[in-house]
């Protein structure tokens, strides 16, 4: 023979995704039969569970193989991620928790499992991978996925390994696609290195490469055995490995040098803005959110109240939430039985998550105040002290009277009156101010209310509508569908932020309707704008206009003295509607590389020009915010993926990075954005998906999005503290706390940092910190009492022993470093009050 190569083989799958009964048996044969053969599963957690149970003999024949964890042990787990998520569509927070049960899970059968490198069969990739990945142990990574990149791939990089640098500055030994590992010109789901053909070692070995490597993760059912037989092939010999093995014997001496992934690295696409896709980020997003939040409060409750954590509840609701986040739910949402289908289980999974958070949530408020309707008490659960509006219902003692609102000291507190309508009984609206981590309360009085200045909604003599408040004159033009004709920042030097040159209008909704003659907009038609709300304190109108026929509202929000402006969006479709570029039938083929539903400039967008000259783009994602270097946020083809990913929010700076605009969505999906096309938000698209799959239209549309203009960049503007109140809303609910003071189980002295989440570990409190900053050291106070503290590893191991300074009534600091987009875990051990 002439080349050697190395070739990763193993299994990809599980019992949600696919996995026959016999795989147990057949994989522990193979193994016999072929005792060259090594590999690396990717095999849901939960398999086996049901694995035990159907073949037991197989189980435990496959469980004696397993376990030789050492180098020259012939399986490895390279993804012991609860469902196989794609990582980057997620928090990041659902990241951590999907390696956490899944390694737990995974050691109730395997105990002895070793978790030493990551690899995936589908791009489950985010580049704030490896500070997780480390802090778990794993000391290994690969960034190809070679058989399976329907769903995208990453940047083709390098002439072998590299140190794979996330966002943090934190490095993980990696196996890239290499800059030779081409895409096939056969397929839209291959590279190359699917099979270590002649070609690809060869262009392998002439650049350099010494150990070259290719990969397939052979979906679990497959009855190959080793994929690419005994490994000769066209003058190459491959050898099969485990990851572990060619990292640590096959190449440990080969050069590593740095490579900062950015996540415009990570080329992935799914059918973004297809409603059944829209609908799936939403219910995971939505949840994701509650359940951080109803860990905060049942952590505050046992903290404050010395209730029981219910931990068998969270468990129960993160494994629902975990398996919503399964990569096939994403990418093939319509497959499964009449009923069944990936979307119909996430529907099922967020719901069941839900509804154990708000229970949780019901419970903790209960045991955190005393039955009496005459107050109000507002929950924070980030670590940013907080002043926003909030609504409350009022008691019926109280519901036809003149009401005002009054903080703990009985000072009075601005608020407004909301009529019954709707069905909606009468509300109360007050500025509410919250401190980080903890509660403030209200009490509500008969008044006799006066007049008061503030934010106010004018009718123009032109007939326009006029929304203003200490922060924002906004014009909304009913004549062309209700665009915002001019958007005015008053305390930033009266910066207009809409540019009036600009053909398209700001918030105009436009997409191409291939069936109905092309290009069709909001403003191709007069609107009706209805008041809703106007007071002092809060602003809301309904903006009520057609788009190609179809009735359309969208509710705008302000709020005096805070900066975020809130659209609620909800397109009333009747029947399905062709939105985007055109499929022809009969013309789509899997193996071509031209795709309607890339083309994001077709789809009904949601419309921002800003009126900001030299044009930045930058964008988050899980733990990362990424300046993007795109031209433009346009392909068409599958050779030519860019991330046009939106997470949470796209940040648009110009005038020289004088001024930004934040724009925020409910949900992963994609944004729009070029030299000569502005910032817009992907609402819908209507065609040919993935696998010739119609993605249509069922029922109406409904999205939340909102708008922050800021001075500077970003960063100097809080956009990641914005995203975070935006995520966690504060929480209001009826009674008195136990005490008769504000309570703060958590402040920092930054608003750069971010709570991802507290939680107990039986009576050990975990506060998990997110730096979005510069790197700096962090003062962190716990309003209680430990025997000590830590900075852990994701994994549980002790990074660094605390100092706490105790200050008085309880309270303690701790102080340690952290850089930027950094991570840190504190336990505290035996909190209390």
């Amino acid at each position: 023979m002439g080349q050697t190569a190395w070739y990763i083989d193993g299994y990809h799958g599980g019992v949600w995704g696919h996995y026959p009964d016999w795989n147990t048996r057949f994989m522990a044969d193979m193994l016999k039969k072929h005792p060259d053969w090594k590999i690396n599963i990717e095999l849901e957690p939960e398999t086996w569970d049901k694995a035990q149970v159907v073949d037991s003999a197989a189980y435990s024949d496959f469980k004696a193989l397993f376990a030789d964890q050492s180098l020259s042990g012939r399986i490895e787990y390279v993804n012991p991620a609860y469902a196989q998520s794609y990582n980057y569509n997620i928090s990041g927070e659902s990241i951590i928790r999907q390696f956490a049960y899944g390694i737990k899970k995974i050691r109730v059968h395997f105990p002895g499992a070793v978790f030493t490198s990551y690899s995936s069969e589908e791009p489950c990739f985010t580049n704030a991978l490896p500070q997780i990945l480390t802090s778990f142990g794993f000391k290994y990574a690969s960034l190809k996925n070679p058989n399976t990149c329907f769903g995208g791939y990453t940047r083709a990089h390098g002439g072998g390994l590299v140190n794979w640098v996330g966002p943090d500055g934190t490095g993980i030994l990696t196996s890239p696609r290499y800059a030779v590992e081409e895409l096939s010109s056969k397929s839209t789901w291959q590279t190359i290195a699917w099979d270590n053909s002649a070609e690809y070692i060869k262009a392998a070995y002439a650049t350099g490469i010494k150990h070259p490597i290719g990969m397939t993760l052979q979906d679990a059912g497959w009855k190959n055995g080793p994929f690419i037989g005994d490994g000769s092939k066209n003058s190459v010999q491959s050898i099969y490995t485990t990851w572990r093995n060619y990292f640590a014997n096959v190449a440990k001496n080969d050069p590593h040098p740095d490579w900062k992934v950015s996540q415009e690295d990570i080329l992935v696409n799914l059918v973004w803005g297809s409603q059944i896709t829209q609908r799936i980020a939403q219910r995971v997003r939505a949840a994701e959110n509650k359940i951080i939040q109803s860990e905060k409060l049942a952590s505050m409750a046992k903290m404050y109240a010395r209730s029981n954590y219910p931990q068998d509840d969270f468990d129960a609701a993160w494994r629902t939430l975990l398996l919503s986040q399964h990569h096939d739910c994403w990418i093939v949402p319509y497959n499964g039985k009449p009923g069944d289908t990936w979307a119909g289980k996430v529907k099922r999974w967020t719901e069941f998550t839900n509804n154990k958070s708000d229970s949780i949530i019901h419970v903790a408020e209960k045991l955190l105040s005393k039955n009496n309707e005459d107050y109000i008490t507002v929950y924070n659960t980030t670590g940013i002290n907080r002043t926003e509006t909030v609504y409350a219902g009022l008691p019926a003692k109280l519901s036809a009277k003149s009401v005002g609102v009054f903080d703990s000291e009985g000072k009075p507190v601005a608020s407004q009156l909301i009529a019954a309508h709707d069905s909606v009984p009468t509300r109360i609206v007050f500025k509410a101010v919250v401190p980080s981590m903890g509660y403030s309360f209200y009490q509500l009085r008969e008044v006799k209310r006066s007049a008061m200045t503030g934010a106010s909604i004018k009718l123009q003599a032109n007939g326009s509508y006029q929304l203003e408040t200490d922060l924002y004159k906004l014009i909304i033009d009913p004549a062309h569908g209700g665009v915002i004709k001019s958007l005015i920042a008053k305390k930033l030097g009266n910066k207009e932020f809409v540019d009036r040159n600009n053909s398209r209008g700001f918030n105009e909704l436009r997409g191409n309707f291939y069936n109905d003659g092309g290009f069709k907009s909001s403003k191709d038609n007069s609107a009706k704008v209805e008041v809703v709300e106007n007071g002092s304190v809060k602003l809301k109108i309904a903006v009520k206009g057609t788009i190609n026929g179809t009735n359309y509202t969208q509710f705008i929000m302000l709020n005096q003295g805070e900066p975020r402006i809130d659209i609620n969006l909800t397109i009333d479709w009747k029947e399905n509607t062709g939105i985007g570029q055109d499929t022809k039938p009969g013309t789509y083929k899997w193996e071509l590389p031209a795709k309607a539903f890339y083309d994001d400039r077709n789809k009904l967008l949601a419309m921002f020009p800003l009126n900001l000259k030299h044009q930045k783009v930058y964008k988050n994602a899980p733990f990362d915010v990424t300046e993007s270097k795109l031209d433009n946020t346009f392909y068409t083809r599958w050779d030519s993926i860019k991330n046009n990913v939106i997470h949470t929010w796209v940040d648009v700076t110009g005038d020289d990075e004088k001024y930004g605009m934040a724009l925020f969505t409910d949900h992963t999906t994609s944004y729009a954005h070029g030299k000569d096309f502005p910032l817009a938000l992907n609402v819908q698209y209507s065609g040919m998906g993935l696998w010739g799959r119609n993605y249509t239209i069922q029922g109406p549309t409904e999205i939340h999005y909102a708008l922050i203009p800021h001075a500077a960049t970003w960063d100097k503007a809080g956009t990641w503290a914005e995203a975070t109140k935006w995520n966690e809303p504060l929480i209001v609910s009826s009674g008195k706390p136990l005490t008769s003071e504000s309570k703060s189980l958590i402040e920092t002295n930054n608003h750069d940092v971010e709570v991802t989440s507290v939680q107990f570990d039986k009576n050990d409190l975990l506060v998990r910190l997110f730096n979005a900053g510069a790197s700096k050291e962090i003062t962190t106070t716990v309003n209680c009492n430990a025997d000590g503290a830590q900075l852990v590893e994701l994994d549980g191991r002790i990074r660094q022993v605390l100092p706490l300074t105790q200050l008085n009534n309880n309270r303690n600091t701790l102080k340690f470093g952290i850089s930027r987009f950094g991570l840190r875990t504190i336990r505290l051990i035996n909190a209390r009050k």
